[in-house]
C-alpha cells in the first residue's frame, strides 16, 4: 500500500465528515486507506463514523489520551508506505497527495514535508513553515515579539528545506517515523509537532515545506486560546527545551510567568461581526440552492455556475457570503478561490446535510444544518 492518511478526531463531528470527504476524493484510484482515531469525542463522530464511513478504519478510544499517542495508535497499524498525520479540521485538494508523492522522487534523506496551510478566510498561516525555536528566539515569542525568527522566510508559495513543520499536516515515509519513535508520548497536547520534526533532523533527515499545495485548516476548531491552552503550550515547551537543549535559566522563567500572565492579560478575538448583505451560492442544483435560501431567510441569494465573471462583480467583500458546493466545483479550485479573499466562506460537502466555515483562526467556525426534509444532497 502506497499510503495510509491518519486522522485524530476529538469532537468535530461535521469538520471530520467534510474532511473525509476531500479526504476520499485525493486517495480515489490510490492504494491508500484512511484511519480515523477517536479520542472519546462527546458528539457523535464515532456512530457518523459508523453509519457514513464503515469502511473507513476507526480506533475509538474509551479515554482522551492526546495528541501523541492517539497518532501512534494509527500509525501502529497504518500498512502505507507514506503516511499523512492530518488534522480533522482539514480540507485538501483532489491532487494534494498525488503532487507530494511525486516530490518524494529522487529525494535523499527525506524526512517530512509540509504543506501551504490557509484558515477558513484564506489567509496564509505561518506555522506552516518554522526555523527550531531556540530557548531565546522562543522567549522573544512568549514576550510578542511577532518577528522573533520562528518563522521560516521561506515564500509561502515556494518549495524548500525547513526545520520545523505544524502537526495539522505531516508527510513522511512511515519507516522515518519509526527510525525516531514517532510522536513523543510525554507531550498530551502541543509541541509534539516541533518535538519529532526536530528529531527527524538530528535523525540525519531534512524536512521540506511545499507551497504548490494549499489546505485549508479550520484552526480555531482544533486549538481554543484558553487558560488551559497556555498551561498545556508552555508545559509542552519546557519539555521540549527539557529534552533537546541545556537548561536556561532566562527561558525557564519567561515560561513560567507566560504560563501565567498570558492568558489573564491577552484577550481572545472577538467573533467576527458580519453585515451580510448578498449570498453567493456556487451551484448547478436548483434544489440545493433553494435550500441555501432557507438557510439564508431574507438575504439577497443569488445562484451561479461562472465563476470567473461572477467574482470579478464582487464590489464588497465584507458584506458577501460565498458558499461552495463540491457536488460541482472541485475542492482545488475552491481553496484557490479562498486564496482570492474574495469574501466570507462556506462549503458545503459532497453527500452531506450542513455547510461549515470560520472567518477567523481564533474561534470556532459554524456550521449550518440544511433542512432534511429536502433531500438535494
Amino acid at each position: 500500500m502506497k499510503l495510509s492518511v491518519i486522522i485524530l478526531n476529538y469532537n468535530v463531528r461535521y469538520f471530520l465528515e467534510a474532511c473525509l470527504r476531500s479526504v476520499q476524493s485525493a486517495v480515489a484510484g490510490m492504494d491508500a486507506e484512511i484511519i480515523v482515531v477517536d479520542n472519546n469525542s462527546p458528539d457523535d463522530s464515532c456512530e457518523m463514523m459508523r453509519t457514513t464511513f464503515p469502511a473507513i478504519q476507526l480506533i475509538a478510544n474509551t479515554e482522551n489520551v492526546g495528541f501523541a499517542k492517539a497518532n501512534n495508535q494509527g500509525v501502529k497499524v497504518a500498512k502505507g508506505e507514506y503516511i499523512c498525520i492530518l488534522n480533522p479540521d482539514t480540507i485538501v485538494a483532489e491532487d494534494t497527495f498525488t503532487q507530494l508523492l511525486e516530490f518524494t522522487k529522487n529525494k535523499e534523506n527525506l524526512g517530512s514535508i509540509g504543506c501551504k496551510l490557509i484558515d477558513g478566510s484564506g489567509t496564509f498561516l505561518p506555522e506552516s513553515k518554522r526555523n527550531i525555536p531556540t530557548p531565546m528566539v522562543s522567549v522573544k515569542k512568549i514576550l510578542g515579539k511577532k518577528n522573533s525568527g520562528y518563522y521560516s522566510n521561506l515564500d509561502e508559495n515556494e518549495i524548500g528545506k525547513v526545520d520545523i513543520l505544524v502537526g495539522a499536516f505531516m508527510f513522511m515515509k512511515k519507516s522515518v517515523y519509526e527510525a525516531v519513535a514517532g510522536f513523543d508520548e510525554d507531550y498530551f497536547m502541543y509541541g509534539e509537532d516541533i518535538d519529532l520534526s526536530y528529531k527527524i533532523l538530528k535523525a540525519g533527515f531534512q524536512n521540506y515545506y511545499y507551497g504548490k499545495t494549499t489546505v485549508i485548516h479550520y484552526k480555531g476548531e482544533s486549538t481554543l486560546k484558553d487558560k488551559t491552552y497556555a498551561k498545556r503550550f508552555y508545559g509542552a515547551m519546557q519539555l521540549f527545551y527539557k529534552k533537546h537543549f541545556k537548561r536556561n535559566l532566562i527561558y525557564d522563567i519567561a515560561v513560567t510567568l507566560g504560563a501565567k500572565l498570558i492568558p489573564m492579560i491577552s484577550k481572545s478575538d472577538k467573533q467576527v461581526q458580519k453585515n451580510i448583505q448578498k449570498c453567493v451560492f456556487v451551484t448547478n442544483d436548483a434544489t440545493r440552492f433553494e435550500q441555501l435560501q432557507t438557510i439564508h431567510n431574507g438575504k439577497n441569494c443569488v445562484q451561479t455556475e461562472n465563476l470567473d465573471h461572477f467574482f470579478n462583480q464582487i464590489e464588497n467583500k465584507k458584506q458577501t457570503e460565498i458558499i461552495f458546493d463540491t457536488h460541482f466545483v472541485e475542492t482545488k479550485t475552491i481553496i484557490q478561490i479562498f486564496e482570492k479573499q474574495l469574501g466570507y466562506y462556506k462549503i458545503l460537502p459532497k453527500n452531506s446535510t450542513f455547510i461549515i466555515g470560520s472567518d477567523s483562526s481564533k474561534n470556532r467556525g459554524e456550521v449550518l444544518m440544511l433542512n432534511k426534509s429536502k433531500n438535494g444532497t
